[in-house]
């Protein structure tokens, strides 16, 4: 039935296609090249490949199917995106590949298929995939989140300080990693898509974002999306001089630091706050 979502009902329905699209991004890796979209500022937001936009199809295939009234706020102008209205009463949240440049390009660590929902300008469910580490997280404010693996059997995630990896975005400046690194830690880069579900990920202890201070919104939606999973797993999550980041779309914030273990939030604290 084509109707207006619940956040439940939407990650069930979903789930099918983000881990078609995860599979057909995985496939394709190595394959592709970078064809720069033209009117964007930076390379990162230039990125565009053919895995980009036929991963998006595929989802957008499959919302359409049960959610055609849905509005959308995709990344890429794909011919699916015309086939639903400039407005409505809910919002879907769409990255096919979530760090194209550096991540899926570059291999510079995790990339992500990110898809959301947002209802009265708040984030209700959200489905992240990970396709190199063949992992699928999803999840829905008051109901739980879920870890999917390759058999696709699902599981209650929690947070968990199980490793020493840390996730940073990719514009994270060196003296905060070689802070990072000075307290045990090994640092990673990653898409934000990643870093928003971080302390979910085997190995994986806790995730730091920083957003351009020239970017009046701070942390992009997108960037924003995982979030959702993350707050239902139990994970820490912090924003601006150590505020609990919103879960409305519109507050901007322009640092996000997740952890499972409150020492190590207030670690990630001291360390950005010294470092401006």
């Amino acid at each position: 039935m084509k109707d207006q979502p619940s956040p439940a009902d939407f990650v069930t329905k979903m789930t099918p296609a983000v881990y078609r699209a995860a599979e057909l991004a995985r496939l394709l890796e190595g394959t592709v090249v970078n064809t720069p979209k033209l009117g964007e500022r930076t390379a990162v937001k230039q990125a565009l490949t053919e895995a980009d936009t036929r991963v998006q199809e595929i989802i957008l295939s499959e919302l359409y199917e049960h959610f055609s009234t849905v509005a959308l706020a995709a990344e890429e102008e794909t011919p699916g995106v015309e086939r639903f209205p400039a407005q409505g009463e809910s919002l879907v949240i769409i990255d096919p590949i979530d760090g194209t440049l550096h991540s899926y390009l570059e291999k510079r660590g995790p990339y992500a298929v990110i898809v959301g929902l947002a209802l009265g300008g708040e984030l209700k469910s959200a489905l992240v995939a990970l396709p190199r580490e063949g992992v699928l997280f999803r999840g829905s404010l008051g109901a739980g989140a879920e870890t999917l693996g390759s058999e696709k059997v699902a599981e209650r995630a929690s947070a968990t300080a199980d490793g020493d990896v840390i996730l940073v975005s990719h514009n994270v400046p060196d003296p905060i990693r070689l802070a990072l690194s000075a307290e045990g830690l090994e640092v990673v880069p990653a898409c934000g898509g990643a870093v928003a579900v971080a302390p979910l990920i085997e190995g994986v202890r806790a995730g730091l974002r920083l957003a351009d201070r020239a970017n009046a919104t701070g942390i992009s939606i997108r960037g924003r999306v995982g979030l959702v999973i993350a707050r239902e797993a139990g994970v820490s999550i912090l924003g601006d001089r150590g505020q609990t980041f919103p879960v409305n779309l519109d507050e901007p914030h322009w640092a996000l630091t997740l952890a499972a273990d409150e020492s190590d939030q207030s670690m990630l604290q001291r360390i950005i706050g010294s470092h401006g």
